[in-house]
């Protein structure tokens, strides 16, 4: 037997041997990188894994959690209006020489401001990767989001006069039009409605005070002393001050229940006795036209009479009076500002004395600087031809002139007003509306040749000749009937300078004129214009 020491020592002894032993035969990898796998690389030789067990996969390998991004060349940016038509769109570009990397995966880009968005509506925002990945399903981002309603952003006081109806509807029940509109908002408190329709000539205005108790939201109105076969031109506001008005096209149709005509072929008897009618007929008118002029030649006044008659009326100052309850005309002025200062002060001359003396509520930009720039120049000029009952085009040499390629473009909207005006003319013809909207005027240093055939189709008028008949259009009032013309006091071509805006006018366009005599004539200059 061996001592137990002996035998300790012995144990120690094999077990050390043989841990010597294997550290001498054992083998290890020297690199099990991905790389030394796909090569086949001695040195990983004795990997777990080998190149058989390695597959590539199409997906974007990163240590990112959004994938690799080293692709992105920039973002489309996509803003549309849940359930319209209206689509914005924004491309943001990197440069050319930026690669991005994970670490700018948190990077946050800002888009250009989105402009004129309806208020208290629903958008939705779309966020596109440029390049689009072939396979890569998660390559944009979608966002539904409301905009701020009126009274948020503006206030209650200042939505109340940008507010109109937006819903209006129009049916006709045999010789009666009736008109639904949407209500303001309850919280606006508007009482008063009222619709204007312009027509024939004429003009009708209605009062409207809806049933609350009845509709909350929407208001049916019947329209009257309308006439069958006329298109009017009508607008519907809230009754406050400065309100927006919505404008309408109501078309007047014959009635269906109106009794037929029969035809005459239908009935023999009626094929016989059509001869006699027609004779009898032209009996009658041969009658009454003699018996007329019989008349007539005993109704005529000598001319001193009649001339001595109307000097004595004019001399107790006669004149026209129109009706204060009714709202007076809104009149848009456009205008080029090319012919300098002295043009411009004959216009700002006219619309002091169109708003002071001949009852017309006038637009123009000079007035109203601050709107301009909060909107625009062209979008002011846009609400207020939808705005406004009349637009008096002021016609000058600054509209025709040609602008060259080396010009830096003008600063004014005139030529694109005007052209606008044109197109207008156009379109309402076409469908058969009212053209008495538009109107053309010039001065005395203008040449009427020079307006173009865009605006042939517009009412024109020389200043200040035709100041009675600027008047006459813009009221609707008649000068002239059989055996009567009606002088407007004050507004005649020799009566407008007794007043202190009429004699500041005349100085302003005689100073024009001159102004105009001591440069080139149109002869001189090369000019084409622009809308013709």
């Amino acid at each position: 037997m061996w001592p137990p020491k002996l035998t300790l020592d012995l144990l120690l002894l094999v077990s050390l041997s043989l841990g010597t032993y294997g550290e001498r035969t054992s083998y290890r990898p020297q690199s099990c990188t991905l790389e030394c796998i796909r090569r086949g690389d001695p040195r990983c030789e004795y990997c777990r894994i080998t190149a058989d067990d390695v597959q590539i996969s199409p997906s974007i390998p990163s240590s990112s959690p959004f994938g690799s991004i080293a692709f992105l060349r920039g973002f489309q940016v996509i803003l549309q209006a849940l359930g319209g038509s209206q689509v914005s769109c924004q491309l943001f570009l990197l440069g050319r020489n930026l690669s991005l990397t994970p670490a700018h995966a948190q990077r946050v880009y800002h888009s250009d401001p989105f402009t004129h968005l309806l208020l208290d509506s629903e958008y939705v925002v779309t966020v596109m990767a440029l390049p689009v990945p072939e396979q890569w399903d998660q390559f944009y981002q979608k966002k539904l989001f409301f905009t701020r309603t009126c009274p948020e952003k503006n206030g209650l006081e200042e939505c109340k006069k940008d507010w109109y109806p937006r819903y209006v509807k129009v049916q006709q029940e045999n010789q009666d039009v009736y008109v639904t509109f949407n209500l303001a908002p309850e919280n606006f408190e508007v009482r008063q409605y009222f619709s204007s329709c312009f027509g024939g000539g004429l003009r009708n205005y209605t009062s409207i005070t809806p049933d609350f108790s009845l509709n909350k939201t929407h208001h049916t109105y019947r329209l009257q002393n309308l006439q069958a076969g006329t298109n009017y031109t009508c607008e519907i506001a809230a009754d406050v001050i400065d309100a927006v008005r919505k404008t309408f096209v109501v078309v007047v149709k014959h009635s269906s229940e109106e009794p037929t005509t029969p035809r005459f072929t239908e009935s023999p008897l009626l094929m016989a006795l059509l001869p006699v009618g027609i004779l009898l007929a032209s009996t009658a008118v041969l009658t009454f036209t003699l018996v007329y002029k019989k008349r007539l030649k005993k109704k005529v006044m000598r001319p001193e009479i009649i001339e001595q008659y109307y000097d004595k009326k004019l001399g107790e100052g006669q004149c026209v009076l129109l009706d204060k309850t009714s709202r007076p005309p809104r009149l848009l002025i456009c205008y080029s500002s090319n012919d300098g200062p002295a043009h411009v002060r004959v216009v700002l001359q006219l619309a002091a004395f169109l708003q002071k003396h001949m009852a017309t509520q006038v637009h123009l930009d000079l007035w109203e600087a601050l709107s301009i720039m909060e909107e625009g120049s062209m979008g002011w000029h846009c609400r207020r031809m939808k705005e406004c009952d009349f637009v008096l085009v002021i016609w000058s040499r600054g509209l025709c002139q040609n602008q060259s390629e080396d010009e830096e473009p003008l600063q004014n909207t005139a030529l694109a007003t005007v052209s606008m005006i044109g197109e207008e003319l156009c379109h309402a013809k076409a469908l058969g509306r009212d053209l008495s909207k538009y109107m053309v005027a010039i001065f005395e240093y203008s040449q009427e040749s020079d307006i173009p055939a865009a605006l042939g189709l517009a009412s024109r008028y020389t200043l200040t000749k035709d100041l009675p008949l600027l008047f006459s259009h813009l009221h609707g009032v008649a000068l002239q009937k059989p055996g009567v013309y009606l002088q407007v006091e004050n507004i005649s071509e020799s009566g407008y300078c007794k007043l202190p805006a009429g004699a500041a006018l005349q100085i302003a366009i005689q100073e024009a004129k001159a102004q105009f005599s001591e440069e080139p004539t149109e002869e001189e200059h090369v000019g084409i214009p622009i809308i013709s």
